[in-house]
């Protein structure tokens, strides 16, 4: 059965960019690479096919393919980062940063985003806040691993492609049922940010869930050392 819009799969992915491989879903792709991060999960991502919650080029790549399927693919800037916009160039004076700017440093600048520091120019910083790889034409492989069927699973792989968390998810009836880490709100701006998002996601994507109840236990650990 062909994967249509809406349909939830497990998908394995590389991206290189010029090239050099930026983002994949595969240890052994990574350490090949020499880019492979302890503690980061290598494994294939759940993904709604058709919701723009991957690269678009991607995105429109697994409509009409079935499971197993496997290719390589260019994916063009207009469908990847976007195309380089010189309008999102910004100039600042060096005072601006807590710390020496040097080309090349990710920096914040509030109220506007993060970008990359291109130049330094006197008392003058250029700061770049288009996507990295912005105006780059992309080279990726995938493989469509399987569909997800359980709601439980669909939730959990929204929660973990937005927000990096594996949570515990069931189900009461119509209710989901996210139990939370215990001080994620003070930990994570990620989850703070992507919360809201992922709520709607799940009302929009997963038939059936009329409720949502995000959980956060804590036990006292005196009571349980006393014992």
């Amino acid at each position: 059965m062909s994967i249509q819009e809406g349909d939830f799969i497990r998908l394995n992915f590389t991206g290189y960019a010029n090239g050099i491989l930026f983002d994949t879903t595969e240890e052994q792709k990574a350490r090949e690479a020499g880019v492979f991060e302890e503690g980061r999960d290598y494994t294939p991502k759940v993904v709604c096919a058709g919701k723009r919650q991957i690269i678009l080029g991607l995105d429109e790549a697994i409509i009409g393919k079935e499971v197993g399927f496997e290719e390589t693919l260019e994916v063009p800037p207009e469908k990847g980062f976007g195309e380089h916009e010189q309008e999102l160039l910004r100039s600042y004076e060096k005072k601006v940063f807590k710390t020496k700017p040097e080309r090349g440093m990710r920096v914040t600048i509030p109220d506007t985003g993060t970008g990359t520091v291109v130049n330094v120019i006197g008392n003058r910083v250029i700061v770049d806040f288009n996507h990295p790889l912005a105006g780059q034409t992309l080279t990726y492989t995938y493989r469509i691993e399987g569909i997800v069927e359980s709601a439980t699973e669909k939730i959990a792989g929204l929660i973990k492609l937005f927000s990096g968390y594996d949570m515990e998810v069931s189900l009461e009836d119509k209710t989901a049922l996210i139990k939370l880490p215990p001080g994620i709100y003070y930990a994570s701006r990620t989850w703070l940010n992507m919360k809201p998002y992922i709520t709607n996601s799940i009302f929009d994507e997963i038939e059936g869930i009329e409720e949502i109840r995000y959980i956060e236990r804590y036990k006292n650990s005196k009571n349980e050392s006393e014992e």
